[in-house]
């Protein structure tokens, strides 16, 4: 494998744009190539074409989570719609959740009318309900679907209900990334790959070969946030970590389903996330990588054989297959402290981000909305909760390293705990 993920490896070699080659003058500088900066600038781009957009990449757009997720364009928000509602109100938890759901479909609607082919489909998501714990928790949600139902809709092994939501769209994220980047540079915004930013502040980006003046600077880094000077304490960049397999044979699919493309996971405490692709595959993720001392990303973190290896068992454990693997990779997702993801505008200096792995939807909906903010305009979007959030920042090494362990590890605990219950 030549990229840093299946979905990248299937478009071919990658041509990176020219970097920076000294300093610059423009209105919006983003640092980052992934969808945020992607989508804050396409809308900016499109309501404002006179404005000068210039996007600053490290490698080229698309090398990090936007090329290489679990391809879920979700209308789920890491923070449940109660605990926003006591925090914010109830009028803006359903606002919020509305935003996101109708995202999922803004999503679709852009990528056909820009011509980006990205095997978008929409068959919502499915939770499995597989052992009597999972059982008890899920029969509260609004959602829940008796035993039938779910396995109508995946016939996957033990399954005693499951959990529901239209709200999810499936695609290939390396298509859309990449043709995103290739339509806002048709829009007139210009991208810098191979350039890695070093500094951010009002009204500068500095990298090595130059440094771009704005008047707005947005901070678009997601998991590589922590390497930025003063932000390593921002987002701690926690690993999740991917297989798929080679194509699956008709009568595989007769059986177990997922015709329209459904999204799946289960109700376990340890999020696993899969999707049938276009051309056919399994493609299955899921935590349960540790965290690295001193938030440090690398590119062998990217590479947990014992992960992949528990991923397998569990495509195994679900479908009764032993599955041939293609491929195997990772990287890294950011997470707040208080794991709401935010977006804003402060003093010149803009943010999206912090979208705990569920940032396909999530991210174009913070495009929307900065770029009302950069534009000062009033809209639905600039009300919504996630709006100028300011997370506390994680503590500092060695209790930040101890403390996300230990969590890790006590979520596959009680999952096991809940496993040896039902035996």
């Amino acid at each position: 494998m030549n990229s840093p993920s299946f979905w990248l490896d299937s478009l071919g070699p990658i041509e990176r744009r020219p970097p920076l080659a000294g300093d610059i003058e423009a209105d919006v500088a983003i640092a980052g190539g992934g969808y945020s900066a992607l989508w804050t600038a396409y809308y900016l781009a499109t309501a404002a074409p006179e404005k000068r957009v210039v996007i600053l990449e490290a490698e080229y757009c698309g090398f990090g989570a936007s090329g290489r997720n679990g391809g879920w364009v979700s209308g789920q928000f890491p923070v449940a719609e109660a605990k926003l509602a006591r925090r914010f109100g109830a009028a803006a938890a359903t606002a919020m959740q509305h935003a996101l759901g109708e995202t999922v479909d803004e999503v679709g609607r852009v990528a056909a009318r820009e011509g980006i082919d990205c095997d978008y489909a929409k068959g919502g998501t499915l939770s499995l309900v597989r052992n009597p714990e999972q059982l008890r928790r899920a029969r509260t949600d609004p959602g829940f679907v008796g035993a039938g139902e779910a396995k109508a809709i995946c016939g996957a092994t033990d399954v005693l209900g499951g959990v529901y939501s239209e709200h999810c769209a499936v695609l290939h994220p390396a298509k859309l990334v990449r043709g995103l980047a290739s339509v806002v540079e048709g829009l007139g915004v210009t991208i810098h790959e191979g350039t890695r930013v070093e500094q951010i502040k009002t009204g500068q980006i500095k990298t090595r070969l130059g440094t771009v003046t704005a008047g707005t600077v947005v901070r678009a880094l997601e998991g590589y946030t922590s390497g930025l000077a003063g932000y390593r304490r921002e987002l701690a960049p926690v690993y999740s970590l991917m297989i798929v397999t080679e194509p699956l044979p008709g009568e595989f699919w007769e059986r177990v389903g997922l015709a329209r493309r459904e999204t799946f996971s289960d109700e376990r405490r340890m999020v696993i996330y899969g999707q049938r692709t276009a051309d056919d595959r399994l493609a299955f993720g899921g935590r349960g990588a540790p965290y690295h001392f001193g938030s440090r990303v690398r590119p062998e973190y990217d590479q947990v054989p014992e992960v992949f290896e528990a991923l397998r068992a569990t495509l195994t454990e679900l479908f009764g297959i032993d599955p041939p693997i293609a491929y195997r990779w990772g990287g890294p997702l950011g997470i707040p402290r208080d794991w709401m993801p935010s977006v804003g505008l402060r003093d010149g200096l803009a943010w999206a981000g912090g979208y705990v792995g569920d940032g396909v939807a999530a991210a174009n909906l913070a495009g929307r909305t900065l770029a009302d903010l950069i534009l000062k305009k009033d809209t639905a979007l600039t009300t919504l909760p996630w709006v100028n959030h300011r997370s506390r920042r994680w503590e500092p090494e060695p209790a930040r390293w101890v403390g996300i362990n230990v969590g890790l590890k006590a979520t596959a605990l009680l999952d096991a705990w809940d496993r040896r219950r039902a035996a």
